[in-house]
């Protein structure tokens, strides 16, 4: 699903408009962000948890050269579902 089905789908459930929709979806993904750039977490009880973690910094390997190379270390967003969302996607795929 991409985020024109996703709009769409949106406004099927919600009998809002596409557009209205699209503005909800838009006004959600933007908040989600600056609360995880400011280093907030969010937490939707039955859905999950959006948080920031960081990643040390690690020494790699270039695949082409065999070089050795530094990865700095970095923040990364990261999505952990809860306990009702793991249950449902298992009993869909049973």
């Amino acid at each position: 699903m991409n985020k024109q089905e996703l709009i769409t789908a949106m406004a099927e459930k919600t009998n809002l408009n596409k557009t209205n929709s699209e503005k909800a979806l838009n006004a959600f993904i933007e908040t989600v962000q600056e609360a995880l750039e400011s280093g907030e977490k969010i937490q939707l009880i039955g859905f999950g948890t959006f948080e920031t973690k960081e990643r040390a910094a690690r020494v790699g390997v270039n695949p082409r050269t065999k070089e050795k190379i530094e990865i700095p270390a970095t923040k990364v967003p990261a999505f952990k579902p809860g306990k009702d969302f793991k249950e449902k996607i298992n009993n869909a795929l049973k």
